[in-house]
């Protein structure tokens, strides 16, 4: 879904009319386009907010195209490893690329391989490292090591051009026999098996058939054609040593598919084999723009759109059926106690205005609520701005861990909008120490997450893996903690205590009213469950291709889609929210500050939910380790939402509640 920004305008044509004002015209019009070729050259240096289809690579024939390998990868253990971890052929000198801060997160460690290609040139058989007289030899170790990762069922990630290697899967959509010559559907799963099991034998696959497709580019006569990469695939092949026929100058020939026998690694022995690669090049008519098409569509589930917009409609239109009874029930409240000569009849009545008084009275830790709600306005402004920016195709896979780098400095730099709602509404709720309340917004949730990652990462370190966030990693994020977000957050909270805070329309009585005993239906928990049906239906599916991506190593790149649903999940959450509150008062409980919050985050319990459901069904994970990572990161996704679903709700419920008791007339 790669998106091309138009930058191929024609300038504005200037007349010869020797007018002042035309020459002023075609003065700002070059003006202006100058700035936007400045904006795209800083566009395409700078790694976080590369945008596809501004910086292609145009080769000429013979020209090196640089294979680099990324990581290994497995849905069984969720723990990525580099390359060289394994005793692949290594060049004479290894050279590892400068990653981002998202790519280390993510565990990418991009090297430099020993395969030899270049551009439109095939190679039939080729021997990688040693000559072919002397195989390599691996030790019981590295046998040992080799058919651990092959029972793990480890992927091997390659790149050429900045595109991800893909394993070609074909398959019949009908079965029957006599539907045999009708159009295979075709499949790619991201890089190739390590190798495979038969039985309780491993193999390892040692000879990559690397297919390669260019787009051959429009040039005049006169110059040499230029070739672009706009495919990049592999078939992963077995075969023993002894099949291999090499000749003295790393040459070698294929022995037909029947006949040859898989390469066997025997965990218990030393292993003899040959490393060998073949190129074959083809031409193809996709664009260098579209090149990620391919690759955006891999998921072995295609998306059910109509399943999308049926969660759509149905949530608009319960949404609309609530609003109508809020709104219709509401007015004829109103109507009532704002009648001059029924005063005394309506408060005898039981409703939401007898609580009046109350209704607007502190709650008990007015400083972590308020610490709570300004981390939910710093993952809200994050998670919108984020999506807003990868829907306009400014994010795209393309561009390693650039929506992870992105998202934390997002968090870091909202810190500002965070410390200003968290300030003002701890002085609406009579808070004085604003000083310990902005150092509470800014470390609290924070502090959670970093302790939570801290441990997992530990666990990780113990495995040796590339997941693990290197110690100087930790100590920039801790900096950017303390020096940017800290800072941020007292600076939004001064400002936000310093200013008015919310008007509220009554006045609190000093004796709290008695509240009466609540029916089972009004209790916490229950409204939990209630209240979270909703938004969670609004998202549901969205969560199935969120949760593929980021344990089953797919892409995920809906983001127009995702960035409908968040609307529909704001608006869901802050009807329920209104509800709910409005049940609450009419019950007489004028204590709703911290329930609204914890009710209308209830969607994040079926969040957890989903996240078991999908761990039994779906993941073959079965190593403490690996389900310890899961589950570690899952209740950071769980606090995150429960923080922003609490957030929306709180404030919407929060203008509604001031709202109705401004509109009647209190004594």
């Amino acid at each position: 879904m790669a998106i091309c920004p138009a930058a191929n305008r024609a300038p504005l044509p200037v007349t010869s009319a020797p007018t002042r004002g035309c020459k002023m015209a075609a003065s700002a019009a070059m003006e202006r386009l100058r700035y936007m070729l400045v904006l795209l050259l800083l566009l395409h240096g700078t790694e976080s907010f590369y945008v596809p289809g501004v910086a292609p690579i145009n080769f000429h024939r013979n020209d090196p195209v640089e294979i680099k390998a990324v990581k290994l990868t497995s849905s069984r253990t969720q723990l990525p490893y580099e390359y060289y971890s394994l005793p692949f052929c290594q060049p004479s000198k290894i050279t590892y690329k400068a990653e981002n801060l998202g790519e280390v997160l993510r565990g990418d460690r991009i090297v430099n391989t020993p395969f030899q290609v270049s551009m439109n040139v095939e190679k039939k058989c080729e021997v990688l490292c040693n000559f072919p007289n002397k195989p390599v030899i691996l030790t019981v170790e590295q046998s040992k090591l080799i058919a651990e990762r092959i029972r793990e069922d480890y992927y091997v990630h390659l790149i050429a051009d900045n595109l991800p290697v893909a394993t070609r899967l074909e398959f019949y959509s009908n079965r029957e026999e006599e539907e045999k010559k009708k159009e295979k559907d075709v499949q790619f799963e991201h890089g190739y098996r390590l190798g495979f099991m038969d039985g309780n034998k491993f193999y390892l696959h040692n000879h990559l058939s690397f297919i390669l497709y260019y787009h051959r580019e429009d040039v005049e006569e006169s110059q040499e054609h230029t070739y672009r990469v706009v495919r990049f695939e592999v078939i992963p092949q077995s075969i023993k040593l002894e099949d291999l026929k090499a000749d003295e100058k790393s040459m070698c020939t294929l022995p037909e598919a029947t006949g040859s026998a898989p390469q066997e690694i025997d965990p218990t022995k030393e292993n003899q084999l040959l490393f060998t690669y073949s190129v074959h090049w083809e031409e193809s008519d996709i664009k260098w723009a579209s090149r990620w098409d391919t690759y955006l569509t891999m998921s072995d589930v295609q998306i059910h759109w109509f399943s999308i917009i049926n969660s759509v409609v149905v949530v608009f239109f319960l949404s609309g059926i609530l609003s109508m009874i809020i709104i219709r029930t509401l007015r004829k409240d109103i109507a009532n106690y704002n009648k001059e000569d029924d005063i005394e009849d309506t408060m005898e009545e039981s409703g939401w205005k007898l609580v009046h008084g109350d209704v607007f009275r502190p709650p008990q830790y007015p400083m972590i609520l308020s610490s709570l709600l300004g981390s939910g306005i710093q993952l809200f402004c994050m998670i919108l701005i984020v999506i807003f920016v990868a829907m306009l195709g400014m994010l795209s896979p393309s561009s390693r861990g650039a929506l992870m780098t992105t998202a934390c400095f997002l968090f870091m730099f909202m810190g500002v909008f965070g410390g200003f709602f968290a300030g003002r509404l701890y002085r609406t709720l009579k808070g004085h120490r604003w000083k310990k309340g902005a150092f509470c917004t800014a470390t609290l949730y924070p502090g959670v997450v970093f302790g939570i990652c801290f441990v997992l990462n530990c666990f990780i370190w113990g495995k040796h893996s590339s997941g693990a966030v290197p110690f100087p990693t930790m100590v920039a994020l801790l900096c950017m903690w303390f020096g940017i977000s800290l800072p941020l957050v007292y600076l939004g909270y001064y400002f936000g205590f310093r200013k008015q805070p919310y008007d509220n329309p009554v006045r609190t009585n000093q004796i709290p009213r008695q509240i009466p005993e609540q029916r089972w239906y009004m209790n916490k928990f229950v409204g939990i469950l209630m209240a979270g049906i909703l938004p969670f239906g609004a998202m549901f599916i969205e969560l199935f291709f969120i949760f593929s991506a980021i344990w089953e190593n797919q892409f995920y790149y809906l983001f127009g889609f995702l960035f409908l649903v968040f609307i529909i999940l704001v608006v869901s959450c802050s009807q329920i929210s209104i509800v709910m509150v409005y049940f609450q008062l009419c019950a007489e409980d004028y204590r709703w500050w911290w329930r609204t919050f914890l009710v209308s985050g209830g969607s994040a319990f079926y969040v957890l939910i989903y996240a078991v459901f999908y761990f039994v069904n779906k993941l073959d994970i079965v190593e403490f380790i690996p389900s310890l990572l899961y589950f570690g990161y899952t209740a950071l996704m769980v606090l995150s939402f429960w923080l922003l679903t609490g957030t929306i709700g709180f404030y919407a419920a929060y203008m509604f509640v001031r709202k109705i008791y401004a509109a009647v007339k209190i004594d």
